[in-house]
């Protein structure tokens, strides 16, 4: 069996990495395809290397633009390689411009599609990752879906005879990555400078456009980090460095201090390393809660709603619209006395990937 994988983004990644190391194992041929939607160093390059994942076989190198320049780049360059290749399967993950591009080139050659992380849904039809995911998931020939809650989804929207629960491939490369950053078997994460990584501190992302393309919300988002009672760890994307510099808006100010995106492992280690998360990463929420840590979620909504239960995540969508206090209780609460349990998983999701594609080959 040849199984083709489309990633492009950092969250793509990190899921590619369990799944190449299962395909290892086995005599399938495992083709990579890099589309480049992530360039930068930060958000590409050290995944591969960290995560010991294969050099990709093919790379696009695609590039940033905007949404349509983005997704017609990668469907352009994606035809000639499935062409050449002709794969059983074309697997995309999540929910980028690269997962949607692959998933319709695929189609139009009709060769059989599978969508790791499928079902997920926020209803949040501003979002350009609901449209990607809900149309790759009624494009896509096997839809493998990480919660019962993604399940649900699917079967409301008709799709529950192309649906299997697989569980979250990325439980099993968090809790790996847990288990060697506690072994002391990786570095001190490159906290930015200001943090002391033995003293309380929280960890924060912000990338999404609705947080960071607006000035106003933008500033007034970063006001209400940058006035906590505790030192804030801002790891600032590319998206977020470019907009604080367009609209004129320092990163590094009060208890903010801002540096580099860290590599998974770092990552891992610096959420172990706090006292919380603040962010309106998808993923990140998930690893805080995988990692036993509160998360404070600045978005009115999520996909990962299993987090909520018992206060382990809790949604703020517009924290300079609390008191500071208020704000800060939020986000320095306490860890919940309430067991997370296991609703991703056991962390042996991409064995059960390989063996659903196994079982459903054409």
């Amino acid at each position: 069996m040849k199984v083709l994988s489309v990633v492009g983004a950092r969250p793509q990644l990190v899921k590619l990495a369990p799944i190449a190391a299962a395909f290892a194992g086995t005599e399938h041929q495992h083709v990579i395809v890099h589309t480049g939607q992530h360039y930068d160093a930060d958000l590409s390059d050290v995944f591969f290397t960290g995560l010991g994942i294969p050099d990709p076989d093919v790379h696009l190198g695609i590039g940033s633009g905007s949404h349509g320049v983005q997704t017609g780049g990668v469907l352009t360059a994606m035809d000639p390689v499935l062409d050449a290749e002709q794969p059983d399967w074309v697997l995309v993950y999540g929910d980028t411009n690269s997962t949607l591009a692959g998933a319709l080139s695929a189609v139009k050659m009709h060769l059989p599609v599978a969508h790791l992380e499928a079902g997920l849904r926020s209803f949040n039809r501003r979002m350009p990752e609901e449209h990607n995911r809900v149309l790759t998931d009624h494009a896509a020939d096997l839809l493998l879906a990480p919660t019962e809650e993604a399940m649900r989804h699917l079967a409301n929207e008709g799709l529950s005879d192309r649906s299997v629960l697989a569980g979250d491939v990325m439980v099993d490369v968090c809790l790996r990555i847990r288990d060697a950053v506690l072994a002391g078997e990786h570095p001190q994460p490159e906290l930015p400078e200001g943090i002391d990584p033995e003293g309380p501190y929280l960890l924060a992302t912000l990338h999404r456009p609705d947080n960071t393309d607006g000035p106003q919300r933008l500033s007034a988002i970063l006001d209400a980090l940058a006035d906590l009672p505790v030192p804030v760890a801002l790891l600032a994307h590319p998206r977020l460095v470019a907009r604080a510099e367009q609209h004129g808006i320092k990163l590094n100010r009060g208890s903010l201090h801002a540096g580099r995106p860290l590599p998974y492992a770092g990552l891992v280690a610096a959420v172990l390393g706090s006292a919380g998360v603040v962010t309106d990463s998808g993923g990140l929420q998930k690893e805080a809660f995988l990692l036993d840590r509160v998360c404070t979620t600045i978005r009115p909504e999520t996909e990962w709603v299993e987090t909520l239960q018992g206060d382990w995540n809790r949604l703020v969508p517009n924290p300079f619209e609390l008191g500071a206090s208020e704000w800060a209780a939020v986000a320095t609460r306490p860890v919940p006395g309430s067991e997370r349990g296991v609703p991703y998983g056991d962390g042996r999701a991409a064995r059960r990937v390989v063996r659903f594609l196994e079982e459903h080959r054409r």
